[in-house]
């Protein structure tokens, strides 16, 4: 990083960045980037005296007599070259995931497998942008042999970027689906920004991608090197055989086929979307030097992320689907055919809008609420402006349906209508924020 000290001890150790003068731990690099709404020259002083061990601006600011402060021309600018110079000693290899859907659960389970072997740092949360992803790399520990990253994108040449960045040794394709549709012409546009993830990976670097996917298929049919297939529909490396529900809809069994070998597995988690997460994170970790029974362990102890399918079951013997964390078609068709084959007196769903879907939100959302009914939910909730044409399109295929402004408004009738052997589905765009409404829910239940 260039730059020059306007202030302050040059031999001031850091450890780990920050942009957030909120989320510090102590002894981070503090960067201030200038925005159009906030900026972080404002909140120097709070991070200094937070416990950031220096701060990195772009012009002078006020701060504490003695406080490091390091001047820049351009604090992202500076962020990228930091980043750039760290991964070219550590860590060791990463591995990095993109996909529209998936990316957080098979990097936790990816990240799991790996650590039986190696030593494993994984991006915390999502950082997994231009922003977040530096932040990740720039706090793992020295001895990381291998980082498991998630890397994401929401306009075209973003994903390129962050694979500059990070330097991936294997790049992993989940799928490809309708999101972030607002700034995408359509969805070979999507498809093309998720092959960007090719664009820093090593020469001779590993893919890992989706058979069944069509435009994984393409993306991963234009790299050079070795790829390594999954599937769970076509034949594959690494094929998920029979996949099941069991009974207690919180996991899902099938045989592991790869090659001539076939192994057992009873994977942890709600919904048999999470099979294809698991394939993929299986299929990296054993070409990897993972045995199968590692792999095969990690699965039978796997925990869903907060907000992703966590299945809680409640007092009176409802059970409650918590997938508020984010939504899209795709991601929604995947949750109702789940929730669906889990018995229950009744199956009902609170939706909520599914944002950045661009100029076809209106009709998305009315069919999802067919869909929703069609499947054989009922009543459904749809929760935010663009919900009215959930309810709408529910409706019309005869469900029972009501609509809330939000999820402060919608949490009491929700939990009033919650009989026992109810199950119930949550899941809406992070930003209508029905984590708050499952909450509210789990409270009146005593299940908090």
């Amino acid at each position: 990083m260039e730059g020059r000290l306007i202030s302050g001890d040059p031999a001031t150790v850091w450890r780990g960045a920050a942009l957030d003068s909120r989320r510090l731990a102590g002894g981070e690099l503090f960067f201030a980037l200038p925005g159009e709404r906030v900026d972080g020259h404002r909140f120097v002083t709070d991070a200094l005296a937070a416990g950031a061990a220096a701060a990195v601006v772009t012009r002078p600011v006020a701060a504490p007599a003695g406080a490091t402060l390091i001047q820049v021309d351009d604090s992202l600018a500076a962020l990228h070259r930091l980043t750039r110079a760290v991964r070219a000693r550590l860590p060791r290899r990463l591995v990095g995931i993109t996909g529209s859907i998936g990316k957080t659960t098979t990097k936790e389970l990816l990240a799991a497998m790996l650590a039986g072997r190696y030593r494993v740092a994984a991006t915390p949360g999502n950082l997994n942008n231009l922003y977040g992803f530096p932040l990740a790399l720039l706090g793992i520990p020295e001895e990381t042999e291998w980082m498991v990253a998630e890397m994401g994108m929401s306009t075209p040449g973003e994903l390129g970027g962050v694979s500059r960045l990070g330097r991936p040794d294997v790049a992993v394709f989940t799928n490809v689906r309708p999101a972030h549709l607002m700034n995408f012409s359509s969805i070979e546009a999507i498809a093309a920004a998720k092959a960007e993830l090719l664009e820093g990976l090593v020469e001779g670097g590993l893919v890992v991608a989706n058979g069944d996917d069509p435009r994984v298929v393409d993306i991963a049919e234009s790299h050079d090197g070795p790829v390594v297939w999954f599937a769970v529909e076509t034949e594959a490396d690494y094929r998920a055989i029979a996949p099941r529900v069991e009974p207690d809809g919180a996991s899902t069994s099938f045989r592991l086929r790869v090659g001539d070998e076939e192994v057992a597995v009873r994977l942890a988690l709600h919904g048999l979307y999470n099979v294809e997460n698991f394939l993929a994170a299986a299929a990296c970790a054993h070409r990897l030097g993972v045995d199968l029974d590692r792999i095969v362990a990690v699965a039978a102890t796997a925990r869903p992320a907060a907000m992703r399918g966590v299945l809680h079951l409640l007092p009176g013997g409802a059970r409650l689907i918590d997938d508020s964390y984010n939504s899209s078609p795709a991601a929604l068709s995947r949750a109702l055919e789940s929730g669906r084959r889990i018995a229950a007196d009744r199956h009902w769903a609170v939706l909520g809008q599914m944002l950045e879907l661009g100029d076809q939100a209106p009709e998305m959302h009315f069919q999802a609420g067919r869909e929703a009914a069609q499947v054989g939910f009922s009543p459904i909730v749809g929760v935010g402006d663009l919900a009215r044409e959930i309810v709408r399109g529910a409706r019309q295929e005869g469900a029972e349906a009501f609509w809330f402004a939000d999820a402060a408004a919608a949490v009491d009738a929700v939990a009033e209508q919650l009989r026992d052997g109810d199950l119930l589905l949550v899941k809406g765009s992070r930003g209508v924020a029905l984590d708050t409404l499952v909450a509210g829910v789990l409270d009146s239940e005593g299940a908090g």
